[in-house]
């Protein structure tokens, strides 16, 4: 434990006044952007275009920001008093409170398209329980976030080689991923599967091969608000859970659920998501060393982002090698059928890139239903 060394406490007044000045702008982006996505063909697939190239982006930006004006450090000083003796305990504390409050001007560019959302797939999501449960899910991301990042300033505030810090993220990382099954049950409504469901789901995965040694156990989501119809495996090894959503229960027939519940099962066996972290840790590798004492930055860098779009390439591949796995169970045409009726529940036109993206760690869904109708057409014509 590393003692804080005195520092006079920043003015809680300029990074406040710059918070409140993010959340004005997020709220006046969010709802522009929500009135353009509803005019345009595909809005659903516009709206999740919205989050991930507007919404997300300017969380992390705000992060940056308010991280620059000590917005953390200035509002554990105002309620905490002076600095807590220990660096790793103050260093956390203020890194959650900076990332909670990114998280707030995310969340409010979020509140005003839940309303556009809900009109344009017709579904009765209410905007108070929508931003409820996205406010406890980054407040749990915050703290994950900041328990992640909290080794790393304290390793190089004492003088760490950038080997130690380098190791002990990867450990915690490993430690968060094992972790997140319980990470999800806590901040997501969860039951489990009882009666003819924990039948149905018993069924679907011994089709499959998801079976007990693959995943230890089953939780249903609860999306009968969000009618979201998705399935998916996290942990790491023997911690490793299912995950089903109430709606992917309701509205799949067998046939696509154990089609899309056979991905999930190839991407456990080709570890796709271990590829998609295992691309951001190492790359973060050469990034950490770029930034330590007397160390060559441009070069390092440059190898940080060589490494990462490999990285992501490679983790693009777990996803077609999965997508493999499931057609040769059912056959490619089956699960490409599965794929369409999944875009059909989320009112979604399929999207496909001519050249796909080096900074993406996914395939688009229109790209992958392609490519397994071509396998199938391939198929017909060589046993023709």
């Amino acid at each position: 434990m590393v003692p804080l060394q005195s520092s006079p406490a920043p003015d809680l007044g300029p990074p406040l006044a710059f918070w409140l000045l993010l959340c004005l702008l997020a709220l006046v982006g969010g709802a522009v952007g929500s009135a353009v996505a509803r005019r345009l063909s595909n809005p659903v697939g516009k709206y999740r275009m919205l989050y991930v190239g507007a919404v997300l982006p300017l969380g992390v930006i705000a992060y940056g920001l308010l991280s620059v004006l000590d917005l953390g450090a200035a509002v554990r000083a105002a309620v905490v008093g002076a600095a807590i003796d220990v660096a790793a305990a103050d260093v956390f504390l203020a890194e959650f409170l900076t990332m909670a409050a990114a998280g707030t001007v995310s969340l409010v560019a979020y509140a005003p398209t839940v309303r556009g959302v809900r009109a344009v797939r017709d579904i009765d999501l209410r905007t108070g329980r929508a931003v409820a449960r996205m406010a406890r899910w980054l407040l749990g991301a915050s703290a994950v976030f900041a328990l992640a990042l909290t080794p790393f300033r304290v390793g190089v505030d004492s003088g760490a080689s950038t080997a130690a810090v380098g190791v002990g993220i990867v450990a915690l990382v490993l430690v968060v991923l094992a972790a997140s099954p319980w990470a999800i049950a806590t901040l997501r409504s969860t039951e489990r599967p009882a009666g003819d469901d924990a039948a149905r789901i018993a069924r679907l995965r011994e089709r499959v091969g998801l079976g007990d040694d693959l995943v230890r156990d089953v939780r249903v989501l609860d999306t009968d608000d969000e009618e979201t119809a998705n399935a998916f495996v996290r942990g790491l090894g023997p911690t490793r859970r299912l995950f089903v959503t109430s709606t992917f229960l309701d509205t799949l027939d067998d046939a696509d659920a154990a089609a899309l519940l056979g991905v999930q099962a190839g991407r456990v066996r080709s570890r796709a998501l271990g590829r998609r972290l295992g691309a951001v840790v190492v790359a973060a590798v050469p990034l950490l060393a770029a930034f330590g004492s007397g160390a060559p930055t441009g070069p390092l860098v440059a190898v940080s982002a060589v490494v990462l779009v490999g990285g992501l390439w490679y983790a693009r591949r777990g996803i077609v090698a999965a997508d493999d796995h499931a057609a040769d169970l059912f056959g490619a045409d089956a699960v490409a059928d599965a794929f369409e009726r999944y875009a059909e529940i989320h009112a979604i036109e399929p999207s496909r890139r001519r050249v796909p993206n080096p900074l993406s760690a996914n395939v688009p869904l229109g790209d992958r239903i392609d490519r397994l109708r071509e396998r199938a057409a391939g198929s017909d014509d060589g046993e023709s």
